[in-house]
């Protein structure tokens, strides 16, 4: 069950947290978008169901059925695309119109506790410098989103259905906290930073960013870590996932 704040909301400390710099941009105009099929792959736990687009990390829904995760993947194609415009990528007007299943796992336990974990064949295949570039700008994206909607929020977030949920300041040191383990799946060592340590949430998020835009055959960069592919969705599924949550139980979805 999520942690209750006790007494009043903790207030946000000094600035809201920033990404690192500026989104990264392409130079001139939008790379246009592909008029590719969306490939997805499929992660089917005993009670949960993970469908997550995999060009397009971030862009992950959950439901009790395959068909439930692809509907609500198709229902947040609106809400994902701002993050590819922040990074200056064109998203696809019609990409969910067109998803395909490329790829189907079998969950686990962690599936049904409500996170993408498993690896697809799909994370295993190689990046080139264009590619690790693009999956690096749109976590950076990702971030920035983050820290927009972090700004404008309340402090106090509107309790879930259940009475439950961790209010603005404790959702953002959630997020922190997770990045800092999910960067040593990728050889990075840095300590979970406070929420108003600007200049070393700066350098996680630098360093993890250096890491996904680096060319990659596709194996995990340590021994027991992920592949960037999978590091890249895993990353940015978690931020966006607590982003649309702050939005909603805020009343200022964008």
């Amino acid at each position: 069950m999520a942690t209750k704040a006790r007494g009043k909301p903790t207030k946000a400390r000094g600035k809201p947290t920033k990404a690192r710099g500026k989104p990264t941009k392409a130079r001139g105009k939008p790379t246009k978008a592909r008029g590719e099929p969306t490939g997805v792959c499929v992660e089917t736990g005993a009670k949960k169901v993970f469908a997550s687009a995999l060009e397009w990390p971030g862009w992950s829904r959950s439901g009790k059925t395959e068909q439930a995760a692809l509907d609500a993947l198709a229902s947040y194609a609106p809400r994902y695309a701002v993050v590819p415009r922040m990074a200056r990528i064109a998203f696809p007007a019609r990409s969910a119109d067109a998803i395909e299943v490329v790829e189907r796992q079998q969950g686990s336990a962690s599936t049904d506790f409500g996170i993408p974990a498993e690896i697809a064949k799909a994370d295993a295949r190689p990046t080139n410098a264009a590619e690790a570039k693009r999956l690096a700008a749109l976590v950076t994206a990702a971030w920035a989103l983050l820290d927009e909607v972090a700004a404008t929020a309340p402090a106090e977030l509107r309790k879930g259905p259940r009475g439950g949920g961790r209010d603005r300041d404790k959702m953002i040191g959630h997020v922190i906290e997770a990045e800092a383990a999910y960067a040593r799946k990728l050889g990075i060592k840095h300590k979970p930073p406070a929420i108003d340590d600007i200049e070393a949430i700066e350098a996680l998020r630098e360093a993890i960013a250096a890491a996904l835009s680096a060319p990659s055959e596709g194996s995990p960069l340590v021994p027991g870590g992920w592949p960037v592919r999978y590091a890249a969705r895993r990353i940015a599924w978690h931020v966006l996932d607590h982003v649309w949550e702050m939005q909603d139980r805020s009343d200022t979805v964008g």
